[in-house]
Parts: C-alpha cells; sequence; structure tokens
C-alpha cells in the first residue's frame, strides 16, 4: 500500500483491495497505520502520501510584490478570453479580479470569493477541500471540470524544471493536470525562485506548457531549455 501511494500520490481504498485481493477492511486497517505514522493522510475514498507545503496563507503573503507583477502581465496576456480556468495557486489568486468579463472555471475557495459577488459566470469546482491549498480536489472536482472547455488555463507549481512542472499535493497535482487538458492554451506563472526547484510530486511534462511568466531572478539555464522545448518564456520585470 505504501509503495502504491509513493509512486501514484493517491489511492483509492476499493481499487487497492482489487489489485492486492484483499478486502477493503484490510487496506482501511493499512491506511489507519500508516495515517498514524504520518506517512499518509486518508481522504475520502482513499488516501494521499502525507506532504504537505506551507499552509496557503504563508505562500500568499511571500513575494507579494513579484506575485502582483505576475498577476498583471497574465492578466494581459489573458485579454479577452472568454473562458479562464484558474488553478489554486497563490499568485493564480491575484488574477482572478483582474479578469472582468470572462466566466471563471476554478476550484480555489480565494478565486471563488473574490469573483463571487461580481456580474459575470463563475463555475466552481466543487469536491473534497483541502486546507493547504484551500481549494477543492479530487474525482468529483475532476468530473465537474471536464463537463467545460476553456480557451486558457493558468497554473502554478511549487517547482519548474526544464522536463516538468512540480507540486506537493497529488489530489492538487491531478486536478491541474484535468485543467491544462480542457484548455486549448496552458499558461504557467512561477517567480523566478521556482525555477529550477523541484518537488516531491511531478504535475505533468513542460510540454503540456505554452507560456511561462516568471521574473528577473529566473535561473536563464532553466529559461533556455524550456524554450528548447518551445515554451514562450516571459519575464516580468
Amino acid at each position: 500500500m505504501e509503495r502504491i501511494l509513493a509512486e501514484e500520490g493517491y489511492a483509492s481504498s476499493t481499487e487497492v483491495a482489487e489489485r492486492l485481493g484483499v478486502s477493503t477492511m484490510t487496506i482501511r486497517r493499512d491506511l489507519q497505520q500508516l495515517e498514524e505514522s504520518g506517512r499518509a493522510q486518508r481522504v475520502a475514498g482513499g488516501a494521499t502520501i502525507a506532504i504537505r507545503g506551507l499552509p496557503f496563507e504563508r505562500r500568499s503573503g511571500a513575494e507579494a510584490a513579484q506575485k502582483r507583477r505576475l498577476a498583471a502581465m497574465a492578466a494581459a496576456e489573458i485579454g479577452d478570453a472568454a473562458m479562464v480556468a484558474l488553478d489554486a495557486g497563490t499568485t493564480v489568486a491575484g488574477i482572478a479580479p483582474l479578469l472582468e468579463d470572462a466566466t471563471i472555471v476554478t476550484h480555489s475557495l480565494p478565486v471563488i470569493t473574490a469573483v463571487a459577488g461580481r456580474v459575470g459566470t463563475l463555475v466552481a469546482l466543487g469536491g473534497l477541500f483541502q486546507p493547504d491549498t484551500r481549494a477543492f480536489a479530487g474525482p468529483m472536482a475532476e468530473q465537474a471540470a471536464l463537463e467545460v472547455h476553456c480557451d486558457i488555463a493558468v497554473l502554478s507549481a511549487t517547482g519548474v524544471t526544464g522536463d516538468a512542472l512540480w507540486g506537493t499535493n497529488a489530489l492538487d497535482a491531478s486536478l491541474k493536470r484535468v485543467l491544462a487538458s480542457i484548455a486549448d492554451r496552458v499558461l504557467v506563472v512561477a517567480d523566478g525562485t521556482k525555477l529550477g526547484a523541484r518537488a516531491p510530486l511531478r504535475i505533468c511534462e513542460t510540454e503540456l506548457v505554452d507560456l511561462l511568466l516568471t521574473d528577473d531572478r529566473a535561473d536563464p539555464a532553466v529559461c533556455d531549455a524550456l524554450r528548447a522545448r518551445g515554451i514562450d518564456v516571459r519575464i516580468a520585470r
């Protein structure tokens, strides 16, 4: 069970029981032991690997000036796109108030709160609430996302290397992949400290990314590696 969690990030109790040929009760007991030892976190229907980044509030307060510049740059790039998917990143949350005419598709509670009171359309993706990201995730949110199509998806990541985006929350990573799949274009916003950094979970390959917005602290070697893969990399000054 622990091996499956390490490899996949999330495990369904029912599916793992079928794969291993044991009862779901056995799997639940194993999950309880893993959770008590701090190696897993039980969620509805199964468990995720016990990896947590900084709380949302601490992340949202860090690098505030850079986040505002990236948010403004992203909003200008989004332009008059009609349907925009926004993930649960703290920089992405700053983009939402700048998109006055777009229909917003999101699982982020801060984004939902920011746009719910204005004229316009909001598609909120409900599911299992994740306190560390202040967002909903899991199979229900993913299924809801698959019911819509977006002009652009705006994603964030804990780390960006030449070949992949990296994160810390398995359910959030899975939903990011779904958001990328339902959009014509994928825009990633990541401040310069994220470029070259890795996190425990691979979100997706960089081939899914069309445009990366970062700042002047970004490692030039990583920017060059991304450009070599056909990604448009732009620097906020």
